[in-house]
């Protein structure tokens, strides 16, 4: 016995797209030439601010939901050991909230993308997800100088370098043990600003795909986007100037640099890093986390009342728009209408027009038969009476036709019998 193949066709798979990596290190700008190159953005994103004037392009709903997984486990986004955390003791309820915001957030969108850092000290909890979604997974991962990184958040969050670069060392760490097993890209965001072509060409060849839609016209809205207005803080500068921390980031920003290249390059100064900040969260981990944790509560609540603000405030600024659209349309075809119907008063006059004068010449040629007629019937009149007076003559002709023929009789009689014998 076969099986028989089924009608149904087969539908093609979901692909996720994912972008990973620091906070400040280009992750918003990869995440939007991705959505112009045919990746699906959030049903609610984050709103631009002062910080990012071009916008974020990541789900707030999602961004806050992390925010208080991260609390859960006594940590925040801004804390160096957050990879580190042990998960909260009910991260199945975590987990499944998490599949729920997807959702509300995706539906069934054919390519889904995914970007909040957050998701980069959080995969633990975040890839079983969009497996169970059936989801194929790829991983871009920017790439920007710990200092250029650490001056952004001077001025946003006041932290200072050895912090900052310590964060960044531990988001780059997770983010390269998250996506070793997927495909993935690391992307060099200056080089990125500078000429993106090359960058996202090296990045497709990484992936072992182009990108879903990447067509001349959204290559112009990428060249429209992207500019060095987007490099706020100079990249570059001496590591060393913060120590030991400075010394694992060289060597974690070198193997990435060198990843995004495309070569090969040896895991040891990953290694030695993530071996390091092990030690780190032994030594200061009780210290750090538990003030990161307290402050990210406060972030949170805030976060998450300036999200809702800033989306039912986009959501008025739509429904305005959308009803002066709708008002402009309404006017528009209430002109149209107003237009088509007074040539449709001048179409009507102008036949009204010429059926009267259609009617006004049937008039007088009907006039004109009736003048005809008449005379016709005077004529008709006249030949009646002739006919009348040739039968009666022609009955007078008749009747002396009959006299003559019996004077004629009469008169052969009489001769007839003046020439008889005897």
């Amino acid at each position: 016995m076969t099986d028989k193949p089924s009608d149904t066709p087969l539908q093609p798979k979901r692909t996720a797209y994912l972008v990973l990596g620091m906070h400040r290190s280009g992750t918003s700008a990869l995440a939007n030439v991705l959505a112009l190159a045919g990746a699906d953005l959030p049903r609610e994103v984050m709103p631009a601010d002062a910080h990012n004037a071009r916008g974020y392009f990541e789900p707030w709903r999602i961004a806050v939901f992390n925010d208080r997984r991260l609390a859960a486990a006594g940590t925040a986004w801004d804390d160096p050991f957050a990879a580190l955390a042990a998960p909260p003791t009910d991260d199945a309820a975590w987990r499944e909230e998490a599949r729920s915001l997807f959702r509300a957030q995706f539906s069934r969108r054919r390519r889904p993308l995914l970007k909040d850092p957050r998701v980069t000290v959080l995969w633990d909890l975040w890839r079983p997800v969009l497996e169970a979604e059936g989801l194929a997974l790829r991983v871009m991962v920017p790439i920007r100088h710990p200092l250029a990184v650490a001056g952004s958040l001077a001025k946003r969050d006041g932290f200072s370098a050895r912090k900052s670069v310590m964060v960044w060392c531990a988001y780059m760490l997770a983010a390269e043990a998250a996506s070793r097993d997927l495909p993935r890209a690391f992307v060099d965001y200056d080089a990125l600003l500078e000429d993106w072509r090359p960058q996202v060409a090296a990045a497709e060849a990484q992936l072992g795909e182009p990108l879903p839609a990447l067509t001349a016209t959204a290559g112009r809205k990428i060249d429209a986007f992207l500019s060095t207005e987007l490099r706020r803080n100079a990249a570059g500068g001496d590591l060393s100037a913060v120590g030991e921390a400075g010394k694992m980031a060289s060597g974690v920003l070198g193997w990435l640099s060198a990843a995004a290249r495309g070569e090969s390059p040896e895991r040891t100064p990953l290694d030695q890093a993530a071996a390091w900040l092990v030690g780190q969260q032994a030594l200061y981990g009780d210290l750090v986390s538990p003030v990161s944790a307290d402050r990210s509560v406060a972030r949170t609540a805030l976060a998450d009342a300036e999200g809702r603000a800033a989306f039912l405030e986009q959501t008025v600024e739509e429904t305005r728009q959308e009803g002066e659209l709708r008002a402009a349309f309404l006017e528009k075809t209430v002109e149209e209408t107003r237009q088509e119907g007074e040539l449709r008063a001048a179409f009507l006059e102008r036949t009204l027009e010429e059926t009267r004068e259609i009617v006004r010449t049937l008039e007088e040629r009907i006039q004109s038969l009736y003048g005809t007629i008449g005379e016709m019937k005077d004529h008709v009149d006249s030949l009646t009476r002739t006919c009348k007076d040739l039968r009666r003559h022609a009955r007078n002709l008749e009747t002396q036709l009959k006299a003559s023929q019996a004077a004629v009789r009469e008169a052969a009689g009489r001769l007839e019998s003046l020439v008889a014998p005897g």
